[in-house]
């Protein structure tokens, strides 16, 4: 068949993709312990090698993969997690997908290709089944509360305290306390319920959870001198934790992300401005001074 030079050109980047995908396809099956999800990840390798030479086909031309988009999403399945990983990538089929549609009419075997890189998202989400996205609830309520209660208790002490070094102790103790607390109740929550989940791991990601929050959150009081500064960049702290970790539950579970967002940012803020106002109050009914 002949193909005009600006085709091509779109084919060899479909190449260069689909050669890509099949490393970061092949690299990750070699990781994974289960043998089931091993198999499905390397059929799909497979597939994506078989759509590269489908391409081949038309352009006459090897490709190289792409070898920082390899080491890039391998990266990032090895820390985040291999459902992270490979849904962040899925979203990129996607849009290859539409691609491929505006190929039907020039080349019968595209509609063919789309339909089974649409196949590879289905297969996806009924292998990934690994331990911290059993316990991503767990994380959820730890991160939660540790946001909610943190920054609501560092604006209180904030002003009622007025001392950086107090605040972070207080504050700390404060924390630790619940994250503690909150452990033992998921604890008790989890045995109680029908579940897979361990439930003494579910206690541990929730206080982990927790204890990261609180050591984020608390960290500019030990830098910085200034108690208004230093309460500024908790908040801002609180934002890009909620950011990042909505983010990771948009992706894994696929969950919208700017409604979640703004639901847990606005939470965070209307306790923050509460306790302000109620540390402001206690000062000035206690008639503390400066």
């Amino acid at each position: 068949m002949n193909i005009t030079e600006a085709m091509r050109k779109k084919l060899l980047g479909f190449q260069r993709n689909e050669i890509t995908e099949h490393h970061i396809y092949s690299k990750l099956a070699e990781k994974i312990k289960s043998p089931e999800n091993r198999e499905i990840l390397e059929n799909i390798a497979d597939d994506e090698l078989r759509h590269y030479r489908k391409w081949q086909e038309y352009t006459q031309h090897d490709v190289e993969p792409d070898r920082l988009k390899i080491w890039k999403y391998y990266l990032i399945s090895r820390v985040f997690g291999f459902t992270f990983g490979l849904k962040l990538m899925e979203k990129g089929e996607k849009r290859a997908q539409d691609n491929y549609g505006h190929l039907r009419e020039t080349i019968p075997e595209a509609d063919a290709i789309a339909q089974n890189e649409s196949e590879h998202e289905t297969v996806l989400l009924g292998l990934l089944d690994e331990e911290r996205l059993r316990y991503t609830g767990s994380m959820v309520l730890g991160l939660n509360d540790a946001l909610m209660e943190m920054t609501g208790v560092l604006a209180g002490l904030t002003l009622a305290l007025q001392d950086t070094r107090l605040i972070a102790l207080t504050g700390s103790i404060t924390g630790t306390a619940a994250a503690l607390s909150m452990g033992a109740s998921e604890y008790l929550a989890t045995k109680t319920e029908k579940t897979l989940k361990n439930p003494l791991r579910a206690s541990f990601y929730t206080i982990g959870a927790y204890l990261v929050t609180i050591v984020l959150l608390i960290t500019p009081y030990l830098v910085f001198e200034n108690y208004y500064l230093c309460l500024m960049c908790a908040l801002v702290g609180a934002v890009l934790i909620i950011a990042l970790f909505t983010c990771y539950i948009s992706v894994t579970k696929e969950i919208p992300f700017k409604r979640h967002f703004f639901e847990m940012a606005g939470l965070s803020f209307v306790v923050a401005a509460l306790s302000f106002l109620i540390g402001y109050a206690m000062r000035a009914f206690l008639g503390v001074n400066a």
